[in-house]
């Protein structure tokens, strides 16, 4: 437990030096309320950037949900997701009924965790943000009663782009948009297309 601790400091203090990031709660405010952030990605510390800047209440309560084949490479990499941030992993390939994702997703938020989620699926450029992989809407078919919050993230593409092993010192923002819900008789493409305007809305806010 006194590594695990150690571990979580250091990758905060890490984040904010590295990056300044501060929360802008633009739509809501930090509330214990049970949560899927929802946020664009383009960098593999997107979701330290958002786990870093939650008050500590609400981070021990969060989860990130994480590409298995990425984060079970290598002791450090397992012990990070596993033991510091307790990812909720997830397989980015074939999905089969013993490995669907939103049944690891709705067992973590049962047991009372929020969750971090990036709705694209992989990582993006950093300049637009990708049409929205359907998991989420089935989520929140499965659990409307969570609220399911845009987080922008900006300028991390930048601190850690695809290929680049080390980060580079730049200034970085992460903006809590408005809490969304399924709406009654939504459909699919209508739902992630307005999950995805208000992300968008909450990064040009």
């Amino acid at each position: 437990m006194i590594a695990e601790r150690l571990a979580a400091a250091v990758m905060i203090g890490a984040v904010r030096l590295l990056t300044g990031a501060q929360a802008r709660w633009r739509g809501c405010g930090p509330s214990d309320v049970q949560r899927v952030y929802y946020a664009n990605h383009s960098s593999h510390a997107d979701f330290v950037l958002i786990w870093s800047v939650l008050p500590g209440k609400l981070r021990r309560k969060t989860r990130p949900v994480a590409a298995g084949d990425y984060w079970s490479h290598g002791a450090l990499r397992r012990f990070l997701i596993e033991r510091v941030f307790h990812g909720v992993l997830i397989s980015r390939g074939k999905i089969e009924r013993e490995h669907n994702p939103i049944t690891a997703m709705c067992a973590a938020l049962a047991d009372g965790s929020s969750l971090i989620l990036f709705p694209e699926g992989t990582r993006g450029s950093g300049e637009e943000v990708q049409p929205f992989k359907p998991g989420v809407f089935h989520l929140a078919l499965a659990r409307g009663d969570v609220e399911l919050v845009p987080v922008w993230i900006d300028n991390s593409y930048r601190v850690m782009p695809k290929g680049v092993a080390l980060p580079i010192p730049l200034l970085c923002s992460v903006a809590f948009g408005k809490p969304q819900r399924l709406e009654a008789g939504e459909g699919k493409p209508e739902f992630l297309d307005r999950l995805r305007r208000a992300l968008m809305e909450t990064g040009s806010a």
